[in-house]
């Protein structure tokens, strides 16, 4: 019986009280999304209270950061969405980009829900920019969320890819499932009956009447192989500044060997690689 008693006593010592779990709520989230504004960390907040108190988890969440003109729509239930948002507005890794002065053309690959684009838009208030992205659950929220912006903003429901051609999605598995930031193509067509259009980068350019890109962004899981081809310098010459995230060593062998015939300010910010005032090395001798 005194054993019995011991383990009650012990398994409420464990299991936090409904108190302590809200004090949690309120510490741990202020102290995590104080970066995004007092906007975001009230409603973040009030979400995880509610989830305290064992309410519904809704579908979807609305927070406004400190950094956009209008709030966005954040996926919940597992979703990836939560992990992004804070990479992009608590981590900041493109901060110093704010230092570019006032780019013309923005080109976001890889736009997932629209967060990365959403930032840049609010930085360079007087660029146009154009997002794509695979997925077309990625690319019906993306909609949703840079909206607001209106003709400053086109998005391309499709891939980027080495040539135009038709590539395969690959489905979320039960091990990636949740993580829609990390949604894959691929030419042959392994898991997945979802098609999906691609094209190389000279045909995105002309599709968007682009000659030049200000700021070019690219996280695209793995496909910066097929990208950063021998073709590539057609279009990495009329690039001006490049930030990408790579996928392993093949892919930073790929990128790095195409920039390798050009000059350029190298920074890292977190798993974001940032290539500033890229210059042909045929323009600098």
């Amino acid at each position: 019986m005194e054993s019995g008693k011991k383990e009650q006593q012990m398994s409420k010592r464990r299991t936090p009280g409904l108190a302590a779990r809200i004090g949690r709520a309120f510490v741990s989230n202020f102290a995590m999304w104080r970066q995004t504004g007092i906007r975001s960390t009230w409603q973040w907040t009030g979400f995880r209270l509610k989830c305290c108190l064992g309410m519904a988890e809704p579908a979807t969440l609305k927070l406004w950061p400190r950094q956009t003109r209008f709030p966005l729509t954040v996926r919940l239930r597992g979703s990836s969405d939560m992990p992004v948002f804070r990479e992009i507005f608590v981590e900041e890794p493109f901060s110093s980009l704010r230092e570019l002065g006032n780019p013309s053309f923005v080109v976001d690959l890889g736009a997932n829900a629209g967060y990365s684009s959403a930032y840049f838009l609010n930085c360079f208030p007087n660029a146009r920019l154009v997002a794509v992205e695979p997925d077309p659950r990625n690319a019906e929220i993306c909609r949703l969320n840079l909206a607001p912006y209106g003709e400053r903003v086109r998005i391309l429901q499709g891939a980027i890819w080495s040539e135009c051609t038709e590539l395969s999605l690959l489905t979320q598995s039960s091990e990636t499932k949740g993580r829609e930031c990390a949604t894959q193509v691929t030419e042959d067509g392994t898991g997945s009956q979802e098609k999906v259009p691609a094209w190389d980068m000279e045909t995105l350019m002309q599709m968007v009447h682009c000659s030049e890109i200000d700021l070019l962004k690219i996280d695209i899981e793995g496909a910066e192989r097929a990208v950063f081809c021998d073709r590539a310098q057609s279009w990495l010459e009329r690039v001006r500044n490049l930030c990408i995230e790579l996928h392993g060593d093949g892919c930073n062998e790929a990128v790095f060997g195409q920039l390798s015939r050009f000059t350029y300010d190298l920074e890292q910010a977190g798993d974001v690689v940032i290539c500033r005032n890229l210059r042909s090395r045929k323009r600098t001798e």
